[in-house]
């Protein structure tokens, strides 16, 4: 597997797909790795060349030392398309991913054709909440909070009915490093782009779940009415909707790119 070397350490990545014009980038969640895109990449790599990688801090990417910054990620995007001689590219980002996604647009938009904001918001959660959640992941681990996780990220109902999905979605995240999942915990309690966000002027499409606890469809109308000509969508999934409303994820995510 590629990895791309970074100051004390490194970032996986991998690319697939025919086409050399028009390159889609994924960007995961917290807690997760490259290979939450499964589903996209089956159906889009005849369409796209794409580009995935494990954030700092997850998978086999390298835990730096921490904690992190939202900025520090969407640096790590920079020099990854540097790596591979992109100029633009489209970016699709869930969660954090998507928050990676927004410092982009603010900070280097002449990279990017258009993004894809998906369960995510430009502030997530109160301080209060994640340093809650850092202390009882320091003291637990990893499974102190993955059932909580779990049940935010998906209904009930899909739960139920595809157990291989909530069985590999939670081998992920006790498979996540502590120190790196902490690390991006603080990245994500820091960030705020609620007032920066009206500055973004690439084209954006933003996807949310219906059913998302975590960020809700009042998050994703507070992005739409704050970034120009935003498009909004709303997927019948909680919060890792590409997993749960695959189909239609993908359909809304291609359909938005082609246009």
């Amino acid at each position: 597997m590629p990895f791309l070397g970074i100051e004390g350490g490194r970032i996986r990545y991998e690319v697939t797909g025919a086409d050399q014009v028009r390159t889609l980038v994924f960007s995961n969640s917290l807690g997760t790795d490259l290979a939450m895109w499964d589903a996209q990449v089956a159906a889009l790599d005849r369409d796209f060349r794409i580009v995935r990688y494990d954030t700092r801090g997850h998978g086999e990417s390298s835990v730096t030392p921490g904690g992190y910054t939202i900025d520090q990620l969407a640096d790590d995007v920079i020099a990854l398309l540097d790596h591979l001689g992109l100029d633009r590219v489209y970016f699709c980002g869930l969660s954090m991913g998507g928050m990676t996604a927004m410092s982009l647009a603010l900070r280097a938009p002449e990279r990017l054709r258009k993004i894809v904001l998906c369960s995510t918001a430009p502030k997530i959660g109160t301080a209060e909440t994640w340093n809650t959640r850092i202390e009882t992941v320091r003291k637990g681990g990893m499974a102190a909070i993955v059932d909580g996780v779990l049940q935010r990220w998906y209904t009930s109902g899909f739960r139920s009915s595809a157990p291989q999905a909530i069985e590999s979605t939670r081998q992920t995240l006790l498979k996540t490093p502590v120190e790196g999942y902490i690390a991006n915990c603080a990245a994500v309690r820091d960030a705020d782009m609620r007032e920066a966000i009206r500055a973004i002027s690439v084209p954006t499409l933003i996807l949310t779940g219906a059913h998302d606890p975590a960020t809700t469809p009042a998050d994703g109308h507070f992005m739409e009415v704050r970034i120009a000509q935003a498009k909004y969508c709303e997927l019948q999934a909680a919060h890792l909707s590409n997993i749960e409303a695959a189909a239609a994820f993908t359909n809304e995510l291609s359909t938005f790119l082609k246009a």
